[in-house]
């Protein structure tokens, strides 16, 4: 199916990004990577009549370190995500994640702010920037803002991005010494999007849990922190991660399709969380 007519506008920088969207207002969607917004448009879900395409902006592909962050711009794409010596080396459970989102022609394409901004249910980032506390850039006619992880994904395919504003960078604290980390999906056997994924991270004290981290993605209508499986095990031991996983679904009203009933979901999401907590545990040093 063909999208419906629009006008394309190529920007050079944020600052002109900006300005399109001012000028053109509803009327406009930003492209990125264009793997969330092409279907869509030829769906004809979205119809935009001004596509503002910021791709040139080419500072905002860049990953680098900065005050003490790794700083990873909206236009990374999900292979320089995986491939950088720098996630790899200090966030090394988002480099797991990007390795698993869809085939090589979508991670050679697709980028991390598109991804986040467009906030699918089933998307991977959402968990793993969800446990690694992750700190979302947006900026707007009246300049930046910061947002945290735990407040911009706020509902269906809704984020704290407000019309006119463009997410630009995320950025993380490097994972703590000795974290274990792991993100683990149960793959949609057609589109590759996570049925189920669990991000964790933890980091030990002794033979105990002494912080516990767990992101969700997959099962309700957004991806969640899963305070209740973290509580639970926190400051205990590894018998305690099953009682801890049983709690992955609490409080969650699981989303069913054709593929897999919310009940499903909600069985595989406590098995995958158990499983993330064990492999998290094992690549741990007390």
């Amino acid at each position: 199916m063909f999208p419906s007519t629009f006008e394309y506008h190529r920007a050079s920088s944020v600052k002109e990004a900006l300005s399109f969207l001012s000028q053109f207002g509803d009327d406009a969607k930003i492209l990125s990577g264009g793997h969330s917004l092409i279907p869509m448009m030829k769906l004809r879900l979205a119809q935009p009549a001004h596509l503002i395409d910021i791709g040139p902006v080419r500072e905002l592909a860049q990953i680098r370190e900065e005050g003490g962050r790794v700083v990873i711009g909206g236009l990374a794409t999900h292979h320089a995500v995986e491939a950088s010596a720098v996630v790899r080396g200090k966030l090394a459970m988002l480099a797991e994640c990007a390795a698993q989102i869809g085939d090589i022609q979508v991670r050679n394409r697709g980028t991390i702010g598109g991804s986040l901004a467009h906030a699918d249910p089933a998307a991977d980032y959402p968990a793993a920037v969800l446990a690694l506390e992750g700190e979302i850039t947006i900026e707007g006619s009246g300049g930046a803002r910061k947002v945290n992880a735990a407040d911009f994904f706020l509902d269906l395919m809704t984020t704290a991005v407000k019309p006119g504003e463009i997410l630009t960078q995320v950025s993380f604290a490097p994972l703590a010494q000795g974290a274990g980390t792991v993100y683990l999906k149960h793959r949609h056997p057609a589109s590759g999007f996570a049925t189920v994924g669990v991000a964790a991270i933890v980091t030990m004290k002794g033979a105990n849990f002494d912080k516990v981290r767990v992101g969700i993605t997959g099962l309700g209508s957004k991806a969640f922190r899963a305070t209740g499986v973290e509580s639970v095990l926190t400051g205990k031991g590894a018998a305690a991660i099953v009682e801890a996983a049983s709690h992955a679904a609490d409080g969650i009203d699981a989303t069913s399709d054709s593929y897999a009933s919310a009940d499903f979901r909600a069985e595989l999401v406590r098995v995958y969380t158990r499983r993330a907590l064990e492999q998290a545990a094992s690549r741990a040093k007390a």
